[in-house]
């Protein structure tokens, strides 16, 4: 993290000195008859300084950066194609009303014995603002009680979180959900090493499936019947995969951006991927995984902050199949502050690259087609998590600027605008109702390319900081929701659940208010300051006012508008300030 903000700070201060170079030949009428080393007269100190820079210049760095620059567009528009496919896939699907069909389906009219055996599992740390509507949804699931087991999995290590949890289990214990509590005294491996402790469960070997919410996902009741009839008839299958909701998405600028790129996630590459080639990385929570596939595949392992994709890519290489099914959705929370929400892209963006330079000999020594491994190494891995970050953060925030000081390296008008302006139509496509803001969403998306950049190398040379797991911070708001929507859906089982004698749960949740009171009235709110962003915003701002000078329209406004972005969000003045 420091490494990268001095290198930084160091192109910082090179554009700082160079224009100040640029103003004082500016001034000097210099930019029209430049001083040169070839000519006759004898040249001031000033002007044999500026003569020598413009030689150094053309012959020594205007060539290899334009060469970088030919690179990253080639690259650019790799990436361009892939996802104009990936949204021609996703046209074709839609036309042919290509969907995932279920060979049965759970009726009032199913005997108990014919639904397997799940096992639901939350997995849970330091969680107070959520766990209840995650718990209260998963056990309200439309479920025969005596086919179903919920495992609470707490690793918080706050005693009143623990409590407050232990309370709420016991709550729904008494109404007579099969619901465990559990909590590791040993917490390695953090997510991986959670659901690995789970699964070692002498009486897992009784469940059929394990069907996996992080804490803030709110399924609807009946998510396990619309999801595990799948798996009747399709040995193959290990996964069934619903797509997420956001019930917090209009809340602010931030949110609307994140519900831009994961829409086109879930709509497009999810969907794309598990109908042409069955496989997609599992998004860590709200699916269901076929218990013998997950045995297969060697299991939950802790070597990667991104044990999701970890299984899915062993279990695909063990010849199992995904299905992705779009039409059920399940609730979860966004989240809302720009420092939650970078903390978690570094997260999403490190663990890939962890994962691809331990997986890159399995996956040539497998036994699936070369296909499959093309797609997997160049496509998956290679395309959409390295180079995509890649280009993004050296093409605009480094190679541009620098073309503004180094004028005989340029980038094209069409690189600049055109088709990132075409890739954000793209983008935007599936959730059209966002398309007033698909002007911030390219600013932003460039914006977040110093972040995911940071993170893909930290993860590919393994840098400190790159198995660093830090929980989403979750604000809550939707727990309010999921208990009106509980309260309206499941209005019977809480009539006949109020008859019942009131227990030490209650307790726990008047002193969850009585904290959360306090919380509320005591908050302050700060604005935090990230300094790359506010350094990058210098030099994309530094870069504008030098275009300026050479009169270059589209660069000056896309540069002054990406400037602005970085100071803005270096600020913290998009998204919720944190406590």
């Amino acid at each position: 993290e420091s490494r990268f903000y001095r290198i930084i700070k160091v192109l910082l201060v090179i554009v700082l000195i160079l224009l100040c170079f640029e103003l004082v030949a500016y001034f000097k009428g210099w930019h029209f008859s430049p001083p040169s080393l070839h000519k006759a007269e004898v040249l001031g100190f000033v002007e044999l300084v500026y003569a020598s820079w413009l030689r150094v210049r053309a012959e020594y760095l205007a060539p290899p950066l334009q060469s970088l620059s030919k690179v990253c567009i080639v690259l650019f528009l790799v990436q361009s194609v892939d996802r104009a496919l990936l949204m021609l896939g996703c046209i074709w699907i839609k036309l042919r009303g290509i969907k995932p069909v279920a060979v049965m389906e759970y009726s009032s009219n199913t005997s108990v014995a014919d639904y397997p055996m799940v096992l639901v599992q939350i997995p849970m740390c330091n969680e107070r603002e959520v766990y209840q509507h995650s718990i209260g949804a998963v056990c309200a699931q439309d479920w025969p009680k005596e086919r179903m087991l919920v495992q609470v999995l707490d690793d918080s290590d706050d005693a009143d979180v623990q409590q407050l949890i232990k309370a709420e289990v016991h709550k729904w214990q008494q109404r007579g959900v099969r619901i465990v509590y559990r909590h590791r005294l040993i917490r390695t491996g953090y997510k991986a090493g959670n659901l690995k402790s789970a699964m070692s469960c002498d009486y897992v070997k009784d469940y059929e499936f394990v069907a996996i919410f992080d804490s803030d996902f709110q399924p609807a009741p009946d998510f396990l019947k619309k999801t595990v009839p799948y798996f009747k008839g399709n040995d193959e299958l290990a996964l069934v995969q619903a797509r997420w909701a956001f019930i917090n998405r209009d809340e602010n600028l931030l949110t609307r951006l994140q519900n831009i790129n994961l829409s086109f996630h879930f709509e497009v590459e999810q969907q794309v991927n598990g109908v042409f080639i069955n496989f997609f990385g599992f998004n860590g929570t709200a699916g269901v995984w076929r218990i013998k596939a997950l045995e297969d595949c060697g299991g939950w392992l802790e070597r990667t902050t991104v044990e999701d994709m970890d299984v899915a890519v062993r279990a695909h290489l063990c010849g199992w199949k995904f299905m992705f099914v779009n039409d059920v959705k399940c609730l979860c929370e966004l989240p809302e502050s720009y420092g939650a929400y970078k903390k978690q892209q570094h997260r999403w963006h490190s663990g890939p690259m962890q994962l691809f330079r331990m997986c890159f000999m399995d996956i040539i020594r497998s036994k699936v087609s070369w296909m499959k491994k093309f797609n997997l190494i160049f496509l998956f891995f290679l395309l959409r998590k390295l180079v995509l970050p890649f280009y993004s953060f050296t093409l605009f925030c480094v190679i541009l600027p620098l073309t503004m000081f180094i004028t005989e390296a340029h980038l094209p008008v069409w690189v600049v605008c055109y088709v990132p302006g075409f890739m954000s139509i793209l983008n935007i496509l599936p959730a059209p109702q966002s398309f007033p803001f698909i002007v911030p969403y390219l600013l932003f998306e460039n914006t977040m390319s110093v972040t995911k950049f940071n993170a893909m190398i930290t993860g590919l040379f393994r840098f400190k900081g790159s198995y660093e797991w830090v929980v989403t911070k979750k604000s809550g708001r939707s727990s309010e929701a999921d208990l009106i929507g509980l309260s309206e859906e499941d209005s019977d089982v809480l009539v006949e659940s109020s008859t019942l004698h009131r227990s030490s749960s209650e307790s726990g949740l008047l002193e969850l208010s009585k904290m959360n009171t306090t919380k509320k009235s005591g908050r302050r709110r700060r604005n935090q300051l990230y300094r790359k962003e506010l350094t990058l915003a210098f030099i994309l701002l530094t870069a504008s006012f030098r275009s300026l000078l050479s009169a270059q329209g589209i660069h000056f406004y896309f540069l002054i508008f990406q400037g602005i972005t970085f100071l803005v969000v270096g600020l913290d003045l998009i998204g919720e300030q944190v406590s």
